[in-house]
């Protein structure tokens, strides 16, 4: 659920774009033993022993066994000299940019998404339960994250809330990228947190979906006619052309590639564009709310 939402990147094994339908995002470490095996079958296809490696990239013999196990993540150097030492075709360079540790507060399902968000040329997303992460303020968040059951550590918590604040950054740091928003009215009346929180939340809305490549649509409570009440969507378009979606539960979500499907979802997604508020009255009724809080 949107709860535990986070961005991280994913592992190099499989393309998010190809990923079969329900498929979890793999261990946070996958992406390092992955990386490793990759760079242990060039390294056998060019005939060349972990001493022969370690004399070219400059490394010992155990920092290159480390690396094939995936248990050590490389530096830049490491991967400069490697690809050299290994062809020069580029392709380690590329892997390397997916690679991971894991990092703390984020959900493994939602990893192979966050990827995908940071590279797509436009974004939408449909919300009935909550505020979307990215325009969450800092004290909705947490409050979201003092509700969750089983309740979360102290740095569990932070850690959660740090993800979050840090994924946002995607807003400003990508102006010429549209971000679409449609949210429930409901959403926006709940006073999550209390009324300070709530103020802060409707204060956050407004700001960040200022800019001209950001829109927010309100779905009013007292429409007769609604499109997506099946739940949460997203909808996201690659810089080659091709649909994704992403559909989130309770402790699950699902990156959908099947064209037919998307197909669907988009359908569902347009049409509920038309049923929703204008941009412009949805952000009157915000300002409304803001009065009232």
């Amino acid at each position: 659920m949107d709860i535990v939402e986070g961005e991280v990147a994913v592992g190099v094994g499989a393309s998010a774009h190809t990923v079969p339908e329900g498929e979890r995002e793999p261990h946070p470490s996958d992406s390092l033993r992955t990386f490793g095996a990759f760079v242990q079958a060039l390294r056998e296809h060019a005939g060349l022993s972990r001493g022969d490696l370690a004399a070219a990239v400059q490394y010992s013999k155990h920092t290159v066994e480390s690396v094939e196990l995936g248990r050590r993540m490389p530096d830049e150097a490491f991967v400069e000299r490697a690809e050299e030492a290994l062809g020069n075709t580029g392709a380690l360079r590329r892997a390397a940019r997916h690679l991971t540790r894991g990092e703390a507060g984020l959900a493994a399902w939602f990893r192979r998404w966050a990827r995908l968000e940071r590279e797509a040329v436009s974004l939408s997303t449909y919300e009935c339960r909550l505020v979307p992460g990215l325009l969450q303020s800092e004290g909705y968040a947490r409050a979201l994250f003092e509700n969750r059951i089983p309740l979360l550590t102290d740095a569990q918590l932070e850690a959660q809330v740090a993800a979050r604040m840090e994924r946002q950054r995607m807003l400003n740091e990508r102006p010429t990228v549209p971000f679409h928003f449609i949210v429930e009215e409901a959403i926006l009346r709940r006073r999550l947190g209390g009324a300070e929180v709530w103020r802060e939340q409707l204060n956050h809305v407004l700001e960040h979906t200022a800019p001209r490549n950001v829109t927010l649509q309100i779905m009013p409570l007292e429409a007769e006619y609604h499109s997506c009440m099946d739940g949460p969507l997203r909808l996201l378009e690659t810089a080659e052309g091709r649909r994704l979606a992403y559909s989130e539960g309770q402790e699950s979500g699902r990156l959908i590639g099947d064209s037919k499907e998307v197909r669907v979802l988009q359908q569902r997604y347009d049409t509920l564009r038309s049923q929703a508020l204008h941009p412009k009255d949805s952000r009157a009724l915000l300002e409304r709310l803001r009065g009232e809080a």
